[in-house]
Order: structure tokens, then sequence, then C-alpha cells
């Protein structure tokens, strides 16, 4: 069987050594054994990584990405939980795009102050709503 050590497996994906082993502590990955002082892992773990990333770049937690690892390796995925990041990310995104809207128009704005700007008292409002809203999900 191929394995690969720690820090080649780091190097290769860019990923810290002592997050990976931070992953094996969560069990999120596993080493199959050692070579020397230093944990190895079949190429198999590449693909593990890569769900891992993905679930982080989605939003969810560790823990969450965790849950949807099972014993043999294989991924369960709750729909359910899936549709609530997706909708969340939705929501993220039309945030995003109000403010990206509000900031070109102050940016291009004839209005003699910011102040004077309906648009961007309209940003400004929108701050505040993201702010909340960002607290509420932490």
């Amino acid at each position: 069987m191929s394995v690969i050590d720690i820090s080649k497996l780091s190097k290769q994906s860019g990923i810290p050594a002592s997050t990976l082993r931070y992953y094996e502590e969560k069990g999120l990955i596993r080493s199959v054994g050692r070579a020397g002082l230093k944990r190895t892992y079949t190429p198999m773990v590449f693909e593990r990584l890569n769900f891992i990333s993905l679930g982080q770049q989605a939003g969810f937690s560790l823990d969450e990405i965790q849950s949807m690892i099972l014993k043999n390796g294989e991924y369960e995925v709750d729909k359910a939980m899936l549709l609530q990041k997706a909708d969340d990310i939705a929501s993220h995104i039309k945030h995003l795009t109000a403010i990206q809207r509000c900031l070109e128009h102050a940016a291009n704005c004839n209005a003699p102050s910011h102040a004077e700007c309906p648009k961007f008292q309209q940003l400004l409002k929108l701050a505040n709503k993201g702010r909340r809203s960002l607290k509420r999900n932490v």
C-alpha cells in the first residue's frame, strides 16, 4: 500500500502539519501508521482534505463536517443542513451585493457630502444590519 508521510502531505496539500494533526485529533482524517516519528496516510486523504475544505468554504464548522463522515469513510450529507447553508449563503450574497452597489454609487455620487447622499445613508443602514446578522450567526 502506498503511503505519504505528514511532511509530504503538508507540502502537497498546503495544510500545515499542525492542522493535519488537529484534523486527526478531531476524527476528520486518520493516519495508517508511522514512518519513524512521522505519521503516514493513504493517498485517499487528499479527497478527505478536499471534502473538509469544501465544507469550511461553505461555512460548516469542523464538528458539522465531522458529523457527515461515517465510520467506514463514506460521506452522509444532511440535505436539510445543505439547503439551510445554501440559503444562508444566498442571503449573504444579497447583502454583499447591496453593499457593493451602495459603495459604487457613493464613490460616484455628486452630492456635496456623503451625509447628504441617500444611497450612502442606505449603505450605513446595511452595514448595521450586516453586523447584527453576523453576531447572530456566531
